[in-house]
């Protein structure tokens, strides 16, 4: 009951408004005091927050932000959009298969998504308009598309979710790279079904020359080495994740002072976005550590693992049943929570669960994370659709109108994600 009561008193505070970090850590102190004693939570407080944050596994957070804000302050996101529209032009539709495509690309090596919806959708956006694109397609290809880059390494949730439960962080980002690759394909065929169906959103597509081709894949091909060797570093063991996040951190700033695109000024901006970013999703993961501990005392995630797997018996549901209820919790809750946050406050009550039902961590990290993702561009609180309308300065309604082809296709990649598991442990299982 004091389990219960403390995850509606902290959904309460949320939802009032007061910061998700600080709500679960000041229900995870007081609950822990509650169960325990007051000097042992106390002294807990004093020494927690250090003893976890220093992890050396959680030093790869801040330099995979850095790394994404370099990309984001000096243009290079934009250089990846233009080759991809280039190499894509002769297909109808080809500009926003470009878009998700140079979305899938960038976000991958930022690991955020609504950067990624802001930096492309400044660049995309216009572009598709120019050329005679429906205003809805070309605005929730690239809403839809920032969400691609959380599956594919590097990705900020899967080291959160690998550091909360213990699991291999390497083998998390291996595990996400075809799941990724898949995503990125159910968009293209979207946006291919969806150009059939109504001609005139999608303009007849217009030829380019191989050397316009070649010459816009030049500036981004550093880009492109750098993620082929951390991704290659990862799968061969010759990386641990956070010496892969120094790499692809300082070979990006190398490649932008290169360039000529790394001043005082970017550099300036680069290190204050980063480090605003790295401090909140710290803030958020070292409350999520309290509430964990509270989760723990009360007992609460094992009466409700006890109780799944008694209903499951009981009336033969099999574990697929149970799996698809849990990813329409995450969907639902999806709608009105930042990834996350969402994360956070769920790993301690669903992850026993999982694995009170014998299923393996690395496939249940895959799942949960893409379809936190879904919750990023689903009506009424996604933070894509939000940033993106704010960004091109379109009728949020619009918005809402026009994601729904791309969330029948996260729906679609869900279930396959699910049916088939292999597509998120073979690669894990042979590196």
């Amino acid at each position: 009951m004091i389990g219960l009561a403390g995850i509606a008193i902290m959904l309460f505070l949320i939802f009032t408004r007061m910061w998700v970090g600080f709500s679960m850590m000041l229900v995870g102190i007081i609950g822990c005091g509650l169960l325990s004693s007051w000097t042992s939570v106390f002294s807990m407080a004093g020494t927690f927050g250090y003893s976890k944050m220093a992890d050396y596994s959680m030093s790869c957070i801040p330099l995979f932000i850095f790394m994404g804000s370099i990309l984001y302050q000096t243009g290079l996101g934009t250089d990846i959009y233009v080759a991809v529209r280039v190499w894509l032009s002769r297909i109808r539709g080809g500009l926003a298969m470009a878009t998700v495509t140079a979305c899938g690309i960038f976000a991958a090596i930022c690991g955020d998504s609504v950067a990624t919806a802001v930096t492309l959708g400044k660049v995309a956006y216009p572009e598709m308009m120019k050329y005679k694109y429906g205003d809805k397609l070309a605005s929730c290809s690239v809403t839809a598309g920032g969400t691609l880059g959380i599956l594919i390494p590097p990705s900020i949730p899967f080291i959160i979710y690998g550091a909360i439960t213990e699991t291999s962080i390497g083998k998390l980002f291996i595990a996400g790279i075809i799941p990724g690759i898949t995503q990125l394909l159910f968009y293209i065929i979207t946006i291919l079904v969806w150009s059939k169906m109504e001609p005139g959103i999608a303009p007849k597509a217009f030829s380019t020359s191989m050397k316009e081709k070649l010459k816009s894949t030049k500036p981004i091909l550093p880009i492109l080495v750098i993620l082929a060797v951390m991704i290659g570093g990862l799968y061969g063991g010759l990386f641990t994740p956070t010496e892969a996040g120094a790499f692809s951190a300082a070979s990006v700033m190398v490649v932008a002072l290169c360039i000529g695109r790394l001043n005082k000024e970017t550099l300036f901006n680069s290190v204050k976005d980063g480090m605003a970013t790295a401090c909140m999703v710290f803030f958020l993961v070292l409350g999520a550590y309290f509430f964990t501990r509270f989760m723990i005392l009360t007992d609460l995630p094992e009466y409700l693992s006890g109780t799944i797997i008694a209903v499951k018996d009981t009336y033969s549901i099999p574990v697929t049943g149970i799996i698809i209820l849990i990813v329409v919790f995450y969907i639902f809750i999806g709608c009105f929570l930042d990834i996350l946050a969402a994360l956070l406050l769920t790993i301690p009550i669903i992850f026993p669960i999982i694995t009170s039902l014998g299923l393996d961590p690395i496939w249940w990290g895959v799942i949960m994370v893409r379809v936190m993702e879904i919750g990023m561009i689903t009506p009424p609180f996604g933070l894509n659709l939000f940033a993106m309308s704010k960004t091109v300065e379109i009728p949020i309604g619009k918005l809402y109108r026009g994601v729904w082809p791309f969330l029948v296709a996260d729906v679609c990649h869900v279930l396959l994600l699910v049916l088939v598991p292999s597509l998120s442990l073979w690669l894990p299982a042979n590196m």
